[in-house]
Protein backbone atom coordinates (compact mmCIF):
# COMPACT_ATOMS: atom_id res chain seq x y z
CA UNK A 1 0.00 0.00 0.00
CA UNK A 2 1.24 3.42 -0.73
CA UNK A 3 2.38 5.76 2.01
CA UNK A 4 0.14 8.36 -0.07
CA UNK A 5 -3.05 6.01 0.54
CA UNK A 6 -2.48 5.49 4.35
CA UNK A 7 -1.90 8.71 4.77
CA UNK A 8 -5.49 9.91 3.42
CA UNK A 9 -6.61 6.65 5.58
CA UNK A 10 -5.15 7.85 8.36
CA UNK A 11 -6.66 11.40 7.54
CA UNK A 12 -10.30 10.31 7.05
CA UNK A 13 -10.43 8.04 10.16
CA UNK A 14 -9.21 10.92 12.25
CA UNK A 15 -12.07 12.76 11.77
CA UNK A 16 -14.45 9.91 12.73
CA UNK A 17 -12.85 9.11 16.04
CA UNK A 18 -14.17 11.09 18.69
CA UNK A 19 -11.90 12.77 20.70
CA UNK A 20 -11.67 12.18 24.63
CA UNK A 21 -9.85 13.66 27.59
CA UNK A 22 -7.39 11.33 28.81
CA UNK A 23 -8.85 9.37 32.45
CA UNK A 24 -5.61 9.56 34.72
CA UNK A 25 -6.37 6.22 36.01
CA UNK A 26 -7.97 4.08 33.57
CA UNK A 27 -6.43 2.35 30.72
CA UNK A 28 -7.40 2.48 27.35
CA UNK A 29 -7.49 -0.39 24.94
CA UNK A 30 -9.35 -1.22 21.84
CA UNK A 31 -9.73 -4.52 19.94
CA UNK A 32 -11.00 -4.93 16.04
CA UNK A 33 -13.77 -7.58 17.33
CA UNK A 34 -16.09 -8.62 20.28
CA UNK A 35 -16.68 -12.06 21.52
CA UNK A 36 -20.59 -13.39 21.89
CA UNK A 37 -19.96 -14.05 25.40
CA UNK A 38 -17.17 -13.97 28.00
CA UNK A 39 -17.61 -17.75 29.46
CA UNK A 40 -14.35 -18.83 28.72
CA UNK A 41 -15.69 -22.81 28.80
CA UNK A 42 -18.16 -22.39 26.44
CA UNK A 43 -15.69 -20.74 23.50
CA UNK A 44 -12.86 -21.13 21.14
CA UNK A 45 -12.83 -17.44 19.81
CA UNK A 46 -9.91 -15.67 20.61
CA UNK A 47 -11.45 -12.54 21.16
CA UNK A 48 -13.06 -13.68 24.43
CA UNK A 49 -9.74 -15.44 25.84
CA UNK A 50 -7.90 -12.09 25.85
CA UNK A 51 -10.02 -10.71 28.25
CA UNK A 52 -11.49 -14.16 30.17
CA UNK A 53 -7.40 -14.37 31.28
CA UNK A 54 -7.38 -10.64 32.73
CA UNK A 55 -10.53 -11.29 35.16
CA UNK A 56 -9.76 -14.87 35.79
CA UNK A 57 -6.77 -17.62 37.09
CA UNK A 58 -5.51 -20.80 36.01
CA UNK A 59 -3.85 -23.28 38.04
CA UNK A 60 -0.80 -22.40 35.91
CA UNK A 61 0.67 -20.12 34.34
CA UNK A 62 2.97 -20.25 31.07
CA UNK A 63 6.30 -18.59 31.11
CA UNK A 64 7.48 -15.45 27.94
CA UNK A 65 9.62 -19.18 26.35
CA UNK A 66 6.05 -20.43 25.12
CA UNK A 67 6.96 -23.37 26.59
CA UNK A 68 7.39 -23.76 30.61
CA UNK A 69 4.61 -23.56 32.77
CA UNK A 70 4.66 -21.72 36.15
CA UNK A 71 3.04 -21.89 39.62
CA UNK A 72 -0.16 -20.00 39.81
CA UNK A 73 -2.96 -20.77 41.60
CA UNK A 74 -1.12 -23.70 42.60
CA UNK A 75 1.98 -22.85 43.74
CA UNK A 76 3.68 -26.69 43.01
CA UNK A 77 2.57 -30.03 41.99
CA UNK A 78 4.04 -33.77 41.61
CA UNK A 79 2.91 -36.27 39.41
CA UNK A 80 3.30 -39.92 40.01
CA UNK A 81 5.67 -42.22 37.85
CA UNK A 82 2.95 -43.36 35.63
CA UNK A 83 2.02 -40.14 34.46
CA UNK A 84 -1.74 -40.23 35.72
CA UNK A 85 -1.80 -38.50 39.05
CA UNK A 86 -0.81 -34.42 39.13
CA UNK A 87 -0.98 -33.63 42.81
CA UNK A 88 -1.43 -29.87 42.69
CA UNK A 89 -0.68 -27.88 46.00
CA UNK A 90 -3.00 -24.51 45.96
CA UNK A 91 -2.55 -21.05 47.70
CA UNK A 92 -4.15 -20.13 50.47
CA UNK A 93 -4.21 -16.30 50.04
CA UNK A 94 -6.64 -15.93 47.18
CA UNK A 95 -10.16 -14.21 47.05
CA UNK A 96 -12.48 -13.94 43.61
CA UNK A 97 -13.48 -10.01 42.96
CA UNK A 98 -16.90 -11.51 44.85
CA UNK A 99 -14.47 -11.69 47.97
CA UNK A 100 -15.12 -15.36 48.58
CA UNK A 101 -12.07 -17.48 49.18
CA UNK A 102 -10.71 -19.76 46.87
CA UNK A 103 -10.41 -23.37 48.01
CA UNK A 104 -9.88 -26.76 46.01
CA UNK A 105 -13.86 -27.01 46.23
CA UNK A 106 -13.15 -23.95 42.81
CA UNK A 107 -10.69 -25.92 41.03
CA UNK A 108 -12.83 -29.49 41.12
CA UNK A 109 -16.29 -27.09 40.32
CA UNK A 110 -14.53 -25.74 37.34
CA UNK A 111 -13.31 -29.27 36.07
CA UNK A 112 -16.56 -30.88 36.75
CA UNK A 113 -18.72 -27.92 34.66
CA UNK A 114 -16.10 -28.13 31.87
CA UNK A 115 -16.62 -32.15 31.17
CA UNK A 116 -20.33 -31.40 32.24
CA UNK A 117 -22.33 -32.48 28.52
CA UNK A 118 -24.40 -30.11 29.28
CA UNK A 119 -21.67 -27.38 29.03
CA UNK A 120 -20.70 -27.74 25.35
CA UNK A 121 -17.29 -26.97 26.11
CA UNK A 122 -15.49 -27.08 22.47
CA UNK A 123 -11.98 -27.42 24.77
CA UNK A 124 -12.58 -29.94 27.21
CA UNK A 125 -9.88 -31.72 25.61
CA UNK A 126 -7.19 -29.56 26.82
CA UNK A 127 -7.97 -30.48 30.34
CA UNK A 128 -7.09 -34.15 29.50
CA UNK A 129 -9.03 -37.62 30.02
CA UNK A 130 -10.05 -36.86 33.56
CA UNK A 131 -11.11 -40.27 35.29
CA UNK A 132 -11.47 -37.89 38.99
CA UNK A 133 -10.57 -34.73 41.23
CA UNK A 134 -10.56 -34.90 44.28
CA UNK A 135 -9.49 -32.63 47.42
CA UNK A 136 -8.03 -34.35 50.20
CA UNK A 137 -7.75 -31.26 51.88
CA UNK A 138 -8.78 -27.19 51.34
CA UNK A 139 -5.23 -26.56 49.25
CA UNK A 140 -4.53 -29.76 47.83
CA UNK A 141 -6.57 -31.47 44.24
CA UNK A 142 -5.53 -34.49 43.41
CA UNK A 143 -6.31 -34.95 39.48
CA UNK A 144 -6.37 -38.00 38.61
CA UNK A 145 -6.17 -39.17 34.63
CA UNK A 146 -7.54 -42.55 32.79
CA UNK A 147 -4.36 -41.84 30.60
CA UNK A 148 -1.47 -39.80 30.75
CA UNK A 149 -1.49 -36.53 29.06
CA UNK A 150 2.12 -35.49 28.29
CA UNK A 151 1.25 -31.57 27.71
CA UNK A 152 -1.29 -31.36 30.84
CA UNK A 153 0.62 -28.59 32.45
CA UNK A 154 0.73 -26.66 29.40
CA UNK A 155 -2.60 -27.09 28.29
CA UNK A 156 -3.61 -25.75 32.18
CA UNK A 157 -2.49 -22.60 31.12
CA UNK A 158 -5.59 -21.70 28.73
CA UNK A 159 -8.23 -19.59 29.24
CA UNK A 160 -10.98 -22.64 29.26
CA UNK A 161 -9.02 -24.16 32.18
CA UNK A 162 -9.41 -20.75 34.20
CA UNK A 163 -11.10 -21.38 37.72
CA UNK A 164 -14.40 -20.34 37.76
CA UNK A 165 -17.36 -19.51 41.29
CA UNK A 166 -20.33 -21.85 41.61
CA UNK A 167 -22.25 -19.08 43.01
CA UNK A 168 -21.31 -16.79 40.26
CA UNK A 169 -22.56 -19.32 37.69
CA UNK A 170 -25.62 -20.00 39.38
CA UNK A 171 -26.70 -17.01 40.30
CA UNK A 172 -25.96 -15.37 36.36
CA UNK A 173 -27.57 -18.20 34.66
CA UNK A 174 -27.73 -17.81 31.09
CA UNK A 175 -26.41 -14.33 31.82
CA UNK A 176 -23.12 -15.93 33.38
CA UNK A 177 -20.39 -14.09 31.04
CA UNK A 178 -22.62 -11.35 29.97
CA UNK A 179 -23.88 -9.13 32.29
CA UNK A 180 -21.33 -10.62 35.15
CA UNK A 181 -18.82 -13.01 35.92
CA UNK A 182 -16.61 -13.68 38.61
CA UNK A 183 -12.43 -14.62 38.87
CA UNK A 184 -9.73 -14.51 40.99
CA UNK A 185 -7.89 -12.66 38.25
CA UNK A 186 -6.06 -8.88 38.68
CA UNK A 187 -9.05 -7.13 36.69
CA UNK A 188 -12.81 -7.74 37.84
CA UNK A 189 -15.60 -7.43 35.07
CA UNK A 190 -17.48 -4.47 35.71
CA UNK A 191 -19.67 -3.91 32.49
CA UNK A 192 -19.71 -4.96 29.07
CA UNK A 193 -21.97 -2.98 26.33
CA UNK A 194 -22.04 -5.68 22.83
CA UNK A 195 -19.96 -4.28 19.85
CA UNK A 196 -19.15 -1.04 22.19
CA UNK A 197 -16.75 -1.73 25.39
CA UNK A 198 -16.09 -3.72 27.72
CA UNK A 199 -14.91 -2.40 30.98
CA UNK A 200 -12.98 -4.28 33.86
CA UNK A 201 -11.84 -3.06 37.25
CA UNK A 202 -8.90 -3.11 39.70
CA UNK A 203 -8.93 -6.23 42.06
CA UNK A 204 -7.33 -5.06 44.70
CA UNK A 205 -7.22 -7.56 46.83
CA UNK A 206 -4.88 -9.42 44.13
CA UNK A 207 -1.38 -10.49 45.25
CA UNK A 208 -0.79 -13.51 43.45
CA UNK A 209 0.62 -12.52 40.51
CA UNK A 210 2.91 -15.60 38.70
CA UNK A 211 6.36 -15.25 38.95
CA UNK A 212 7.04 -14.13 35.26
CA UNK A 213 5.63 -10.50 36.50
CA UNK A 214 7.88 -8.32 38.63
CA UNK A 215 4.86 -6.54 40.20
CA UNK A 216 2.84 -9.23 41.62
CA UNK A 217 -0.61 -7.18 41.89
CA UNK A 218 -2.68 -5.03 42.35
CA UNK A 219 -2.50 -3.93 39.31
CA UNK A 220 -1.83 0.47 38.53
CA UNK A 221 -4.38 1.23 36.99
CA UNK A 222 -8.08 1.54 38.42
CA UNK A 223 -9.88 0.68 35.56
CA UNK A 224 -9.47 -0.78 31.78
CA UNK A 225 -11.62 0.29 29.20
CA UNK A 226 -11.68 -1.88 25.90
CA UNK A 227 -13.17 -0.02 22.77
CA UNK A 228 -14.47 -2.49 19.92
CA UNK A 229 -13.30 -0.51 16.52
CA UNK A 230 -13.59 -2.68 13.71
CA UNK A 231 -11.96 -0.03 10.92
CA UNK A 232 -8.92 -0.93 10.69
CA UNK A 233 -7.82 3.06 9.53
CA UNK A 234 -9.86 4.05 12.49
CA UNK A 235 -7.96 2.26 15.24
CA UNK A 236 -4.65 3.02 13.45
CA UNK A 237 -5.29 6.81 13.56
CA UNK A 238 -6.83 6.68 17.04
CA UNK A 239 -2.98 5.15 18.46
CA UNK A 240 -1.27 7.92 16.44
CA UNK A 241 -3.65 10.57 17.94
CA UNK A 242 -2.75 9.40 21.64
CA UNK A 243 -6.38 8.59 22.28
CA UNK A 244 -5.52 4.72 23.22
CA UNK A 245 -2.82 3.52 25.36
CA UNK A 246 -2.51 0.07 23.67
CA UNK A 247 -3.93 -2.42 20.98
CA UNK A 248 -2.85 -5.49 19.57
CA UNK A 249 -4.81 -4.88 16.35
CA UNK A 250 -2.92 -2.57 14.16
CA UNK A 251 -3.07 -4.66 10.28
CA UNK A 252 0.16 -5.42 9.46
CA UNK A 253 -0.12 -3.30 6.20
CA UNK A 254 0.20 -0.34 8.68
CA UNK A 255 2.84 -1.36 10.82
CA UNK A 256 5.38 -0.01 9.53
CA UNK A 257 4.20 3.28 9.57
CA UNK A 258 3.16 3.30 12.48
CA UNK A 259 6.70 2.37 14.37
CA UNK A 260 7.66 5.23 12.76
CA UNK A 261 5.44 7.03 14.78
CA UNK A 262 7.04 9.23 18.06
CA UNK A 263 4.89 8.99 20.72
CA UNK A 264 4.25 4.78 19.42
CA UNK A 265 6.35 1.76 20.32
CA UNK A 266 5.50 -1.31 18.88
CA UNK A 267 6.89 -4.96 19.71
CA UNK A 268 6.39 -8.34 18.25
CA UNK A 269 5.55 -11.52 20.05
CA UNK A 270 8.17 -13.60 20.51
CA UNK A 271 8.04 -16.45 20.13
CA UNK A 272 4.64 -16.60 18.55
CA UNK A 273 2.95 -19.22 16.74
CA UNK A 274 0.37 -19.07 14.25
CA UNK A 275 0.13 -20.96 11.20
CA UNK A 276 -2.14 -19.30 8.31
CA UNK A 277 -3.13 -22.71 5.88
CA UNK A 278 -5.13 -23.77 3.55
CA UNK A 279 -6.82 -27.31 4.22
CA UNK A 280 -7.77 -29.86 1.71
CA UNK A 281 -10.94 -31.60 2.33
CA UNK A 282 -9.69 -35.01 1.40
CA UNK A 283 -12.74 -36.90 0.76
CA UNK A 284 -13.73 -34.32 -2.13
CA UNK A 285 -12.79 -36.19 -5.63
CA UNK A 286 -10.98 -33.54 -6.82
CA UNK A 287 -8.79 -32.97 -3.70
CA UNK A 288 -8.56 -37.04 -3.13
CA UNK A 289 -5.28 -37.39 -4.67
CA UNK A 290 -2.44 -36.21 -2.45
CA UNK A 291 -0.62 -35.83 -6.10
CA UNK A 292 -2.98 -32.64 -6.60
CA UNK A 293 -3.24 -31.32 -2.95
CA UNK A 294 1.06 -31.45 -3.76
CA UNK A 295 1.02 -29.61 -7.02
CA UNK A 296 -1.06 -26.43 -5.39
CA UNK A 297 1.45 -26.63 -2.40
CA UNK A 298 4.36 -26.40 -4.47
CA UNK A 299 3.11 -24.06 -7.42
CA UNK A 300 2.85 -20.67 -4.96
CA UNK A 301 5.61 -18.35 -3.99
CA UNK A 302 5.26 -17.68 -0.59
CA UNK A 303 7.97 -14.95 -0.68
CA UNK A 304 6.30 -13.16 -3.18
CA UNK A 305 2.84 -13.25 -0.91
CA UNK A 306 4.66 -12.32 2.30
CA UNK A 307 6.37 -9.17 0.53
CA UNK A 308 2.94 -7.98 -1.39
CA UNK A 309 0.20 -8.74 0.81
CA UNK A 310 1.90 -8.54 4.33
CA UNK A 311 4.60 -6.18 3.77
CA UNK A 312 7.50 -7.91 4.58
CA UNK A 313 5.51 -8.28 8.01
CA UNK A 314 5.63 -12.19 8.07
CA UNK A 315 7.28 -15.27 7.65
CA UNK A 316 6.68 -17.86 4.89
CA UNK A 317 5.54 -21.39 5.92
CA UNK A 318 6.94 -24.46 4.55
CA UNK A 319 6.17 -26.68 7.58
CA UNK A 320 3.02 -27.07 9.40
CA UNK A 321 4.90 -26.60 12.91
CA UNK A 322 6.77 -23.44 13.43
CA UNK A 323 10.63 -24.52 14.05
CA UNK A 324 10.70 -22.94 17.45
CA UNK A 325 7.51 -24.80 18.83
CA UNK A 326 8.16 -27.70 21.23
CA UNK A 327 8.62 -30.84 19.31
CA UNK A 328 8.93 -29.77 15.60
CA UNK A 329 10.21 -32.04 13.38
CA UNK A 330 12.92 -30.90 11.72
CA UNK A 331 13.24 -33.67 8.87
CA UNK A 332 10.05 -31.99 7.41
CA UNK A 333 11.86 -29.28 6.17
CA UNK A 334 11.96 -29.78 2.75
CA UNK A 335 8.95 -31.78 1.95
CA UNK A 336 7.43 -28.93 0.38
CA UNK A 337 9.33 -27.34 -2.33
CA UNK A 338 8.32 -24.56 -4.78
CA UNK A 339 8.21 -25.67 -8.10
CA UNK A 340 5.62 -24.90 -10.87
CA UNK A 341 7.05 -27.23 -13.37
CA UNK A 342 6.54 -30.18 -11.02
CA UNK A 343 3.35 -29.16 -9.84
CA UNK A 344 2.36 -28.97 -13.91
CA UNK A 345 3.87 -33.08 -13.69
CA UNK A 346 1.94 -34.40 -10.78
CA UNK A 347 -1.26 -32.93 -12.69
CA UNK A 348 -0.71 -34.49 -15.74
CA UNK A 349 0.56 -37.89 -13.88
CA UNK A 350 -2.76 -38.01 -11.86
CA UNK A 351 -4.79 -37.57 -14.90
CA UNK A 352 -5.91 -33.57 -15.18
CA UNK A 353 -5.07 -32.50 -18.65
CA UNK A 354 -5.12 -28.95 -19.51
CA UNK A 355 -8.23 -27.94 -21.55
CA UNK A 356 -8.64 -25.41 -24.63
CA UNK A 357 -9.81 -22.69 -21.59
CA UNK A 358 -6.53 -23.11 -20.08
CA UNK A 359 -7.97 -25.54 -17.41
CA UNK A 360 -7.31 -28.91 -16.25
CA UNK A 361 -9.97 -31.24 -16.68
CA UNK A 362 -10.62 -35.28 -16.28
CA UNK A 363 -13.60 -37.16 -17.15
CA UNK A 364 -15.42 -33.81 -17.97
CA UNK A 365 -15.12 -32.05 -14.66
CA UNK A 366 -13.15 -28.72 -14.37
CA UNK A 367 -10.71 -28.54 -11.66
CA UNK A 368 -12.32 -25.90 -9.90
CA UNK A 369 -11.99 -26.55 -6.06
CA UNK A 370 -14.09 -24.27 -3.83
CA UNK A 371 -12.53 -22.41 -1.75
CA UNK A 372 -14.09 -20.69 1.27
CA UNK A 373 -12.92 -17.79 3.31
CA UNK A 374 -13.46 -14.90 5.52
CA UNK A 375 -13.54 -11.50 4.75
CA UNK A 376 -11.34 -9.96 7.57
CA UNK A 377 -7.87 -8.72 7.54
CA UNK A 378 -4.91 -10.27 4.61
CA UNK A 379 -7.51 -13.58 3.82
CA UNK A 380 -9.04 -12.06 1.12
CA UNK A 381 -5.60 -10.51 -0.75
CA UNK A 382 -3.86 -13.95 -0.06
CA UNK A 383 -6.67 -16.32 -1.22
CA UNK A 384 -6.85 -13.83 -4.32
CA UNK A 385 -3.23 -13.80 -4.83
CA UNK A 386 -3.15 -17.88 -4.59
CA UNK A 387 -5.88 -18.29 -7.04
CA UNK A 388 -3.33 -16.38 -9.46
CA UNK A 389 -0.61 -19.12 -9.08
CA UNK A 390 -3.34 -21.70 -9.40
CA UNK A 391 -4.10 -20.19 -12.93
CA UNK A 392 -0.25 -20.52 -14.01
CA UNK A 393 -0.67 -24.10 -13.60
CA UNK A 394 -4.54 -24.99 -14.82
CA UNK A 395 -7.04 -24.91 -11.75
CA UNK A 396 -9.46 -22.57 -11.44
CA UNK A 397 -9.58 -21.90 -7.55
CA UNK A 398 -13.61 -20.60 -6.99
CA UNK A 399 -12.82 -18.20 -4.08
CA UNK A 400 -15.83 -17.40 -1.67
CA UNK A 401 -15.48 -15.00 0.99
CA UNK A 402 -17.98 -14.55 4.01
CA UNK A 403 -18.37 -12.35 6.68
CA UNK A 404 -17.21 -13.56 9.92
CA UNK A 405 -20.75 -13.35 11.33
CA UNK A 406 -21.64 -16.38 8.89
CA UNK A 407 -18.27 -17.77 7.94
CA UNK A 408 -18.41 -21.03 10.67
CA UNK A 409 -21.90 -21.96 9.70
CA UNK A 410 -20.94 -22.07 5.78
CA UNK A 411 -18.18 -24.12 7.03
CA UNK A 412 -20.18 -26.53 8.80
CA UNK A 413 -21.60 -27.37 5.43
CA UNK A 414 -19.01 -29.21 4.42
CA UNK A 415 -19.51 -27.69 0.79
CA UNK A 416 -16.14 -26.58 -0.47
CA UNK A 417 -12.64 -28.50 -1.25
CA UNK A 418 -10.48 -26.03 0.54
CA UNK A 419 -10.69 -23.61 3.60
CA UNK A 420 -8.41 -21.12 5.30
CA UNK A 421 -7.78 -19.93 8.73
CA UNK A 422 -5.11 -18.78 10.82
CA UNK A 423 -5.10 -21.11 13.65
CA UNK A 424 -2.62 -20.20 17.34
CA UNK A 425 -0.93 -23.09 18.69
CA UNK A 426 1.62 -23.66 21.68
CA UNK A 427 3.23 -26.93 20.66
CA UNK A 428 3.30 -29.48 17.76
CA UNK A 429 1.28 -31.45 20.14
CA UNK A 430 -1.41 -29.09 20.42
CA UNK A 431 -1.57 -28.45 16.62
CA UNK A 432 -1.65 -32.00 15.81
CA UNK A 433 -4.21 -33.44 18.64
CA UNK A 434 -6.75 -30.33 17.99
CA UNK A 435 -6.00 -30.95 13.91
CA UNK A 436 -5.32 -34.73 13.20
CA UNK A 437 -7.30 -36.38 15.69
CA UNK A 438 -10.01 -38.68 13.46
CA UNK A 439 -12.15 -38.20 16.70
CA UNK A 440 -12.25 -34.89 15.45
CA UNK A 441 -13.89 -35.21 12.57
CA UNK A 442 -15.99 -33.01 10.75
CA UNK A 443 -14.18 -30.57 12.72
CA UNK A 444 -11.75 -29.15 13.68
CA UNK A 445 -10.74 -32.27 10.86
CA UNK A 446 -12.17 -30.64 8.42
CA UNK A 447 -9.84 -32.82 6.14
CA UNK A 448 -11.50 -35.54 7.18
CA UNK A 449 -8.59 -37.70 7.48
CA UNK A 450 -9.17 -40.79 9.05
CA UNK A 451 -5.48 -42.71 9.33
CA UNK A 452 -4.39 -45.59 11.34
CA UNK A 453 -0.60 -44.64 12.36
CA UNK A 454 -2.40 -40.59 12.23
CA UNK A 455 -4.06 -41.75 15.27
CA UNK A 456 -1.93 -44.03 16.33
CA UNK A 457 1.39 -41.52 16.86
CA UNK A 458 -0.73 -39.03 18.61
CA UNK A 459 -1.82 -41.35 21.08
CA UNK A 460 1.62 -42.10 21.52
CA UNK A 461 2.55 -38.56 21.95
CA UNK A 462 -0.21 -37.67 24.18
CA UNK A 463 0.27 -40.77 26.65
CA UNK A 464 4.25 -40.64 26.90
CA UNK A 465 5.86 -40.10 30.50
CA UNK A 466 9.11 -39.62 29.00
CA UNK A 467 9.73 -36.12 26.63
CA UNK A 468 11.97 -38.20 24.12
CA UNK A 469 9.24 -40.31 23.53
CA UNK A 470 6.48 -37.88 23.16
CA UNK A 471 8.89 -35.71 20.47
CA UNK A 472 9.77 -38.98 18.62
CA UNK A 473 5.80 -39.64 18.35
CA UNK A 474 4.84 -36.44 17.35
CA UNK A 475 7.87 -36.28 14.79
CA UNK A 476 6.26 -39.21 13.01
CA UNK A 477 2.38 -37.71 13.22
CA UNK A 478 4.01 -34.68 11.51
CA UNK A 479 6.25 -36.43 8.89
CA UNK A 480 3.27 -38.43 7.45
CA UNK A 481 0.66 -35.68 7.54
CA UNK A 482 3.38 -32.81 5.86
CA UNK A 483 4.11 -35.79 2.91
CA UNK A 484 0.51 -36.95 2.19
CA UNK A 485 -0.16 -32.26 1.87
CA UNK A 486 -2.57 -32.34 3.97
CA UNK A 487 -2.59 -28.64 4.46
CA UNK A 488 -1.07 -25.98 2.14
CA UNK A 489 1.22 -24.02 4.91
CA UNK A 490 1.16 -20.20 3.59
CA UNK A 491 2.13 -17.75 6.02
CA UNK A 492 3.18 -17.44 9.52
CA UNK A 493 1.59 -14.24 10.65
CA UNK A 494 3.18 -12.40 13.75
CA UNK A 495 1.62 -10.72 16.60
CA UNK A 496 2.64 -7.23 17.72
CA UNK A 497 1.38 -4.66 20.67
CA UNK A 498 1.27 -1.20 19.70
CA UNK A 499 1.83 1.13 22.92
CA UNK A 500 2.05 4.98 23.74
CA UNK A 501 5.63 5.27 24.84
CA UNK A 502 4.49 6.85 27.74
CA UNK A 503 3.39 3.28 28.95
CA UNK A 504 6.05 1.10 30.70
CA UNK A 505 6.07 -2.21 31.42
CA UNK A 506 4.94 -3.31 28.25
CA UNK A 507 5.83 -7.00 27.05
CA UNK A 508 3.50 -8.82 24.91
CA UNK A 509 2.84 -12.20 25.42
CA UNK A 510 1.77 -15.09 22.85
CA UNK A 511 -0.48 -17.01 24.96
CA UNK A 512 -3.66 -17.62 22.29
CA UNK A 513 -3.52 -14.12 20.48
CA UNK A 514 -3.64 -12.54 23.53
CA UNK A 515 -0.48 -10.49 24.06
CA UNK A 516 -2.00 -8.49 27.22
CA UNK A 517 -2.58 -10.99 29.19
CA UNK A 518 -2.69 -10.09 33.09
CA UNK A 519 -1.04 -6.71 32.71
CA UNK A 520 0.43 -6.60 36.40
CA UNK A 521 3.70 -4.19 35.20
CA UNK A 522 2.00 -1.52 33.41
CA UNK A 523 2.25 1.55 34.61
CA UNK A 524 3.07 5.45 33.30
Amino acid sequence: MRKSTIAGLLLAALGSVATTAPQAQTLRMMKSLDAPHYDGQRTTWSPSSDIVNMFQDTLVALDWDGKTPIAYLAKSWTVSPDGKLYTFKLRDDVQFCSGKKFTAADVLYSFARLKDPATKAPLAWRAGDIKELRAPDPYTVEYELNEPFSELLLQLTMFGNAIHNKESVEAHGKDYGVKAIDGTGPWCFESWTPRTEIVLKRHDAYRWGPSMYQNKGPVKFEKLSIKIIPEDSSRVAAMLGGQFDITHQIPIAFISHVKSAPNLQVQEAVPNFQLMYYGYKTTRPMVADKRVRQAMNIAINRAEIVKGIMLGSASPAYTYVDDLALDFAADTKGIIKEDLEHAKRLLDEAGWKVGADGIREKDGVKLAPKVYFTQVAYFPRVSEAIQGYMRKIGIDWKIMGFDSTIAPAKMAEQDYELWTVTFPYMSAGDLLNFYFDSRNIPAPNRMNWKDADTDAGLRAGRTAVVDADRAKAYAAVQKRIAEEHLWMPVITVPMYTTSSRKLKGVRPHMLYQNTFYKGLDYSF
